[in-house]
């Protein structure tokens, strides 16, 4: 299941703090700020989406996330490759490093992640 984009960004805050409370989550925003409604909205959706639960404590909520976010990224990151590349993380290195014009550094960095990942792969076979 996905996230819509305002989901979403609530749920990179709720990332970033770990655990919060809406008030919590509310100050994350930058000016003007949504309403508590609106927050309390998207949380009971994604609640019912399986991304957050909470605890209670007096009367208020402690929300934390249910879904860590390299799995979530991850998931729609495998779902790009396999609905725009054909499933073909080769085509799309192709045409990522292409099509995002990227300096030779960035080239090099890009390159290095990908020894380190070979390396990993080969010492786990």
């Amino acid at each position: 299941m996905k996230l819509s984009k305002t989901e979403e960004q609530l749920m990179r805050h709720l990332w970033k703090l770990g655990r919060a409370y809406m008030k919590d989550l509310i100050e994350q925003y930058d000016d003007p700020k949504p309403a508590t409604t609106t927050i309390a909205t998207l949380l009971k959706r994604m609640k019912d989406k399986g991304f957050v639960d909470y605890t209670t404590e007096g009367k208020a909520r402690y929300y934390f996330p249910l879904v860590d976010k390299k799995s979530y990224f991850g998931s729609h990151f495998r779902g790009l490759i396999n609905n725009f590349f054909g499933s073909s993380a080769a085509t799309f290195a192709s045409f990522f490093t292409q099509a995002t014009d990227l300096s030779t550094d960035e080239l090099e960095a890009l390159r290095k992640e990908i020894d380190k990942e070979i390396k990993k792969k080969k010492r786990k076979s």
